[in-house]
């Protein structure tokens, strides 16, 4: 009875994990993880107090497909000014949210997207992101080749 007890406990645990991004705990940390796991990194700058921050939370930050992609294919950073959550100041915009796309070395990929962007809007982004993060890194790997040859 109890392995059956903690088999449901574990799957009901599993189930509500896969519902939510998982968050890195900090900047710093979470680029460690991204150059471990040879990642690309979602960083989110928000606040709790700005409408399209929680807007952003409750619709694309909450969707299956978003939660399911970016747990699989990316390393998820969120800073809140609210909270004076470190951040490189290179990466500092006066709006929120600012979301950026950033190489595993945490220099960006491109310039940052401004705002409560749509589910849809945000998988076409991601997609386009995995597609040049892994174009680079086999330029970068090929570079470091024919350098050391």
């Amino acid at each position: 009875m109890r392995k059956i007890f903690f088999f449901i406990a574990l799957l009901f645990t599993t189930t509500l994990m896969a519902d939510e991004i998982k968050w890195a705990k900090d900047f710093n940390s979470g680029i460690a993880q991204a150059k471990a796991q040879h990642k690309p990194v979602l960083f989110v700058f928000s606040s709790h107090t700005c409408k399209y921050c929680v807007l952003l939370e409750k619709t694309t930050f909450s969707d299956k497909k978003v939660i399911k992609d970016l747990n699989k294919n990316f390393v998820s950073i969120i800073a809140y000014s609210d909270e004076h959550d470190a951040m490189p100041k290179e990466l500092w915009r006066p709006g929120t949210p600012t979301i950026w796309f950033l190489h595993s070395d945490a220099e960006p990929m491109y310039q940052p997207l401004m705002g409560a962007i749509g589910v849809k809007d945000f998988l076409q982004a991601l997609s386009i992101v995995k597609k040049t993060f892994k174009r680079t890194t086999i330029s970068k790997k090929n570079l470091t080749k024919r350098v050391h040859k």
